[in-house]
C-alpha cells in the first residue's frame, strides 16, 4: 500500500507566527482515491493544504509525496512531483486570454500522458469554449473557476487539489463543477476535495476526515461519516 500512496502525511504540525494550526493531522491520499476534508471554517483545512503543498514554512511532521520525504519541499517542487491545486481564490491571469491561461499550464504528465489538451478541457468546459479569446479578467467567477480546474488538469496531475471549488457560485455553475469532478475522479486522477457541501463531498468520496480546531476528530469510509451522528455536530449543521 505504502507505494501507492500519493500523500503519506504524518502528526503535522504549522503555525502562522505564534498561533497553531494544525496539531499533529495524519492524512493518506492512494492513487487514484478521492479524498474529501471537511470542517466549519476556521479549522485548519486551507492550512492543511498548504502545508501538504509546502506554501506554510512554519510546520513540523513527516509529509511524504509519491514515496519520498517531502517535508522541505518548496510549492514548485510539490507541484513537478505531479500535484496540482485549484487554489479557493482561483489564481487565473486577468491579462492572459483563456487560451493562454490554459496553454502556459501545459506539460506532459509523470508517466508522458498528454490526454487532457487544450481541445479536451474546452470540450469539458464548453463555457471556456465560447470565451477562449477573452481575457480571464473578463471571465465572471464560475467561469474562472473552470479555467482554474481546466489549467490544473492540463498539468496532467496524479493528484489534484480543490479548495472550495464551488463557493459562491450560481447553482447551474456548481451543478457543472461537480460534474466534472465526477469526470476527475473517474478518470483516475486522485482528488482531495474541500467544500461546504458536506453531503455532496461524501456522495463522492471514499475517504474523508473532519477538523475541528486543526484535529481530526473523525475520519473514515464516507459512507459510514455520512451517517454517523457526530457530524452535524462538528460541523455546525
Amino acid at each position: 500500500m505504502g507505494s501507492e500512496l500519493i500523500v503519506d502525511a504524518r502528526a503535522v504540525h504549522a503555525w502562522y507566527g505564534s498561533s497553531h494550526v494544525l496539531h499533529g493531522v495524519d492524512l493518506k491520499i492512494a492513487r487514484g482515491e478521492t479524498v474529501g476534508l471537511l470542517g466549519r471554517n476556521g479549522m485548519g483545512k486551507s492550512t492543511l493544504i498548504r502545508a501538504l503543498l509546502g506554501h506554510v514554512r512554519q510546520r513540523d511532521g513527516y509529509i511524504g509525496l509519491f514515496g519520498q520525504d517531502a517535508s522541505g519541499f518548496q510549492p514548485h517542487a510539490v507541484a513537478r512531483l505531479g500535484i496540482a491545486y485549484v487554489p479557493e481564490g482561483r489564481g487565473v491571469f486577468p491579462n492572459l486570454t483563456v487560451r493562454e491561461n490554459l496553454l502556459m499550464a501545459a506539460r506532459r504528465g509523470r508517466d508522458g500522458r498528454n490526454d487532457w489538451t487544450l481541445e479536451r478541457v474546452l470540450s469539458t468546459f464548453p463555457r471556456l469554449g465560447e470565451r477562449v479569446a477573452q481575457w480571464g479578467g473578463q471571465l465572471s467567477g464560475g467561469e474562472q473557476q473552470m479555467l482554474s480546474i481546466g489549467r490544473a488538469l492540463m498539468t496532467h496531475p496524479e493528484l489534484i487539489v480543490l479548495d472550495e471549488a464551488t463557493e459562491g457560485l450560481a447553482p447551474l455553475i456548481v451543478a457543472d463543477i461537480w460534474r466534472v469532478i465526477g469526470e476527475i475522479r473517474d478518470s483516475g486522477i486522485a482528488t482531495l476535495i474541500v467544500d461546504r457541501d458536506y453531503r455532496k463531498v461524501l456522495a463522492r468520496s471514499s475517504q474523508a476526515l473532519v477538523l475541528q480546531k486543526g484535529r481530526v476528530v473523525l475520519q473514515g469510509a464516507s459512507g459510514a461519516l455520512a451517517t454517523d451522528g457526530r457530524l452535524s455536530a462538528f460541523l455546525g449543521v
